[in-house]
């Protein structure tokens, strides 16, 4: 007798048909990568303020370099935002819940 995989067994439909994960993978590396780049401009906002109360020439060059890079991070926050739009809509469809 051998063992072969008759269509429909219950291997193949676990294989083919696995729990939709919420969120979804695709979600999670967004949100991930969301959550790390708040924190960064949370540490760049206090150096950014500890910087701002100097009235020091080369601190003024320091918070320009600051914003510029806080300027970079809203760039790809709203990057990621989209990439974690567009997977929440692909699971919506996946689920039926969207078209």
């Amino acid at each position: 007798m051998t063992n072969k995989k008759t269509e429909g067994s219950p291997d193949e439909v676990d294989s083919c048909c696995k729990k939709m994960e919420v969120p979804s993978e695709d979600e999670v590396v967004a949100l991930n990568a969301m959550r790390a780049i708040k924190e960064r401009v949370r540490d760049l906002k206090t150096r950014l303020s500890e910087v701002s109360s100097s009235n020091r020439d080369e601190d003024k060059g320091e918070a320009l370099a600051l914003e510029q890079e806080m300027e970079k991070l809203k760039a790809e926050w709203n990057e990621w935002e989209e990439k974690r739009k567009n997977a929440a809509k692909e699971r919506m469809i996946i689920l039926g819940h969207e078209k």
